[in-house]
């Protein structure tokens, strides 16, 4: 038996690809149920290729986006599944998202606006607009325009066999490809940018007489000339295109050269120059990829914003919460019995047909006597048309009501067994969102495999295109943190469930998903996650972002990533979300250095931070070092000093002995010294490591030489572990603090000791054999905590990190804008900077 899907390659009339004309004339897959010499005859007659079950992988490998607000050139790689993108606020997961929905689903409309260029290149089209104005007023020839460097794109790059060229010999660069990556460039342009460039100058020429002809009035009438002086539009080629964008601007696609495509560098995109490439009649991806999305704001979108390029009718708002209006929509394109009806269809319609004539007859009865009551008016006369009461039930308006969806819920009184049924909108608000979601992603699913009536539907039927795309934006809104678990895991298996789908490689789906839940973030594999990076403005005078590939954050060292994924799995994956992380020795740091932050003024700037505390104690917290340079976090390793003596054995600190430090973080990462005394002596600005490329600063903070007073005297105190650092620097307090446990032994070592020295092993003492985390506990019971006063060592490390993070927020613009949404798109000049 042989069975397949066959498609016409030539291209549209007046297409410049000149591979439409010399590709072969039928392509098709040859799915052969019994291999045998007749198949095999008419494939070699029809000059078929057969391939293989399996072969086919055509997926998008990439897409870089430039010039589009935040993301000034921005690799994006996408996984063979899922996608996650991550991040801090603010850092442009949302722009990114936005860019992929502006050229790839919405790219007819006009949601652009000027806003979606990077607010760096302003400066570039007013100094553009102004050397147009100034020619034009000298009666010069007007400048060529050069937009090229501003303009915003999204690139696209597939990865296709050789195997697959049918479904893409629209987009080939040269007649030798032989498979592997395929770009397309999608860029917002003008449309005739020597109209705009001419339009803009007559418009400037207008204001610049009005402005002209005020003066003037004031002159005549005797009147200040500031009267008369107003701002009129358009003052900049920028403020003429906030109001005209899209009279004038386009989006069109040009195929990009596979050879001269580059890795990013330091982060940062290398896009092809077109060099004047001539763009692809129509959309290039028709056929080829299905692109569907469900956005941040469900039952506030635009309508039909999952309404794929197949469609005819927008049957219902698609972008409603509703499930009974989604299962209209579903209804009305899978299942209506009225369209294209086969023999399943025989049964209902013949229902259907048997009670509209019941309902007819019985509506003719009911209207009998007022319509005789009609005749004594004179109507209907004997000439004039009867009239006919007449009935049209269409199955679908049964799901027109609020109750047309129901929860069903059981009651009884212990004997009796009912159900009870409540609407839709009764149901939690978590859950209502769960099920539209779930069921929107199964809408999607069949739409593309053309389930039912939908292979009627299609604009192209001849095709199923062999990627699908799903772009899903903050799924966690209205989620409990349990059902963004699920559905994140759930999610790719839904889209995938159907019978030609699965584990093949015929069709493929891609689902990008775009998330500040630390919950979704923990149950994807790293693999999969993608890190939007917050860069400070620099000489782009504006912030921008790169985005770091976490498949790659550990290198070749499969030990350090398995650990870093295990802890992190076990603990969350705030890390991801941070402005910044403090990485903590243990339980007691664990609850002692928050409230320390919470209570103390001087850190009220890490108060109003997102700060990500990891306990993972000094001898492991070296192994988040390749993590964290990765993603570039600004971090603060609070540890302990370890100090051990010449054999290697655990030892109070003590000058001149010789000993050294068993911490992997001091030894390995900073201040990367193993002596003990050159760690004791370290100035406290030599424990940060700035990392210049990448534009951020890590710190270490350990227990370092105190003066401390007692009985007397003045002397250099070594604190060994946070316990003792904290008497150290409040014997006062501890002399009298009342309390059991470790607080009642340092009570009564203080009373005891007769010199410092004895304090210091009597201290020691205590700490062996004391409970560390209830002792923190103990001091969290404190009246005032105001009088708990923090190590030193841990006070400097918590002033540093308040400090930068004052510095990289005025850096990245967000003092001036006064916070954000929550994402990126905030109004105003914040929307820019998002």
């Amino acid at each position: 038996m042989l069975t397949g899907r066959f498609q016409s390659p030539t291209g549209k009339s007046g297409h410049s690809n000149p591979l439409a004309a010399t590709a072969p004339l039928v392509r098709a897959e040859i799915a052969l149920n019994e291999p045998n010499c007749h198949t095999t005859f008419i494939a070699s007659i029809l000059s078929i290729r057969i391939l293989p079950a399996g072969e086919r992988a055509m997926r998008i490998d990439f897409v870089e986006i430039a010039n589009f607000r935040k993301l000034i050139s921005t690799r994006v790689g996408l996984s063979p599944e899922k996608t996650v993108f991550v991040g801090a606020n603010n850092s442009g997961k949302t722009s990114a998202i936005t860019a992929l929905r502006y050229f790839l689903v919405d790219r007819e409309s006009s949601n652009f606006c000027f806003n979606d260029f990077t607010l760096s290149h302003w400066p570039t089209v007013n100094k553009m607009g102004a050397q147009w104005e100034a020619a034009h007023t000298a009666g010069q020839e007007l400048p060529a325009p050069e937009w090229d460097a501003v303009l915003p794109f999204l690139d696209v790059w597939l990865n296709v066999a050789e195997d697959e060229v049918h479904y893409v010999q629209k987009i080939l660069p040269t007649l030798d490809w032989d498979g592997g990556r395929l770009g397309v460039r999608m860029r917002l342009e003008p449309k005739d940018a020597t109209q705009l460039q001419k339009e803009y100058v007559t418009a400037r020429a207008e204001a610049l007489a009005l402005q002209t002809a005020g003066a003037a009035l004031a002159q005549e009438q005797g009147t200040a000339a500031e009267a008369f002086q107003v701002a009129i539009w358009p003052q900049t080629l920028v403020e003429f295109l906030h109001r005209r964008l899209m009279n004038y601007f386009t989006t069109r696609s040009y195929v990009l050269d596979p050879t001269v495509c580059t890795d990013p560098v330091h982060g940062v995109a290398q896009p092809q120059a077109l060099n004047g490439g001539e763009p692809i009649d129509g959309d290039p991806f028709r056929g080829l990829i299905r692109i569907d999305e469900i956005s941040a704001q469900r039952g506030f979108g635009h309508a039909g914003e999952d309404a794929g390029a197949d469609d005819e009718v927008k049957i219902a708002p698609a972008g409603s919460r509703k499930l009974s209006v989604q299962l209209r929509h579903y209804y009305a394109r899978h299942l209506d019995p009225y369209d294209k009806p086969d023999a399943q269809d025989l049964l209902a319609l013949k229902a259907i047909e048997e009670a509209q004539k019941a309902f007819n007859l019985r509506l003719s009865d009911g209207f009998k006597t007022p319509l005789k009551e009609m005749h004594k008016l004179g109507y209907p006369g004997v000439t004039d048309p009867k009239l006919n009461i007449s009935t049209r039930l269409r199955p679908v308006e049964g799901l027109n009501h609020d109750t047309a969806v129901q929860f069903v819920v059981a009651a009884g009184d212990g004997e009796n067994a009912k159900d009870l049924f409540l609407p839709e909108d009764s149901n939690g608000l978590g859950y209502q969102n769960l099920i539209s979601m779930v069921f929107r992603l199964m809408a999607f699913r069949d739409r593309w495999m053309r389930v039912g009536k939908a292979k009627h539907k299609a604009a192209d039927d001849s095709i199923i295109p062999p990627l699908h795309l799903v772009l899903i934006e903050e799924p966690e809104v209205h989620l409990h943190t349990q059902v963004q678990q699920v559905f994140i895991r759930q999610a790719h298996k839904i889209l995938r469930n159907h019978a030609e789908l699965g584990n093949g490689t015929n069709f493929v789906t891609q689902m990008v998903v775009s998330t500040h839940s630390s919950h979704i973030a923990h149950e994807c594999d790293f693999d999969s996650l993608r890190y939007f990076r917050r860069l400070s403005a620099g000489e782009k005078s504006v912030p921008t972002s790169c985005v770091v590939n976490l498949e790659s954050a550990f290198g070749a060292d499969p030990d350090t990533k398995r650990f870093v994924t295990r802890y992190l799995k076990v603990t969350h994956c705030d890390l991801f979300f941070a402005d910044a992380a403090v990485l903590i020795e243990g339980p007691a740091e664990r609850i002692l250095v928050p409230s320390f932050v919470n209570n103390r003024p001087e850190f009220s700037k890490l108060g109003e931070s997102y700060i990500t505390w990891l306990e993972i104690g000094g001898s492991h917290a070296h192994k988040l070092r390749s993590l964290v340079e990765k993603i570039g976090l600004v971090t603060l390793v609070i540890t302990d000093v370890d100090s051990c003596d010449a054999a290697g054995g655990t030892a109070p600190p003590v000058r001149g002995s010789n000993y050294t430090t068993r911490n992997h973080t001091l030894k390995t990462w900073w201040p990367a010294i193993e002596d003990l005394d050159a760690l004791l002596d370290k100035p406290e600005a030599d424990k940060v490591k700035t990392y210049t490329e990448e534009n951020f600063d890590i710190r270490v903070a350990y227990q370092s030489p105190v003066q401390v007073e007692f009985k007397g005297a003045t002397v250099e105190g070594l604190a060994y572990t946070l316990e003792d650092a904290i008497v150290l620097e409040n014997l006062a307090l501890f002399a009298e603090l009342p309390g059991t446990g470790l607080i009642a032994k340092f009570r009564a070592a203080i009373a005891a000791s007769a010199d410092f020295a004895a304090l210091s092993m009597a201290l020691k003492a205590a700490v062996a054999g004391g409970t560390k985390a209830e002792f923190a506990l103990d001091l969290l019971e404190i009246e005032d905590p105001l009088a708990l006063q923090p190590p030193t060592y841990i006070r400097q490390g918590l002033l540093w990190l308040a400090a930068k993070l004052e510095q990289k927020q005025k850096e990245l613009g967000l003092a001036a804008i006064g916070g954000t949404d929550g994402g990126e798109a905030v109004a105003g000049p914040a929307e820019i900077a998002a």
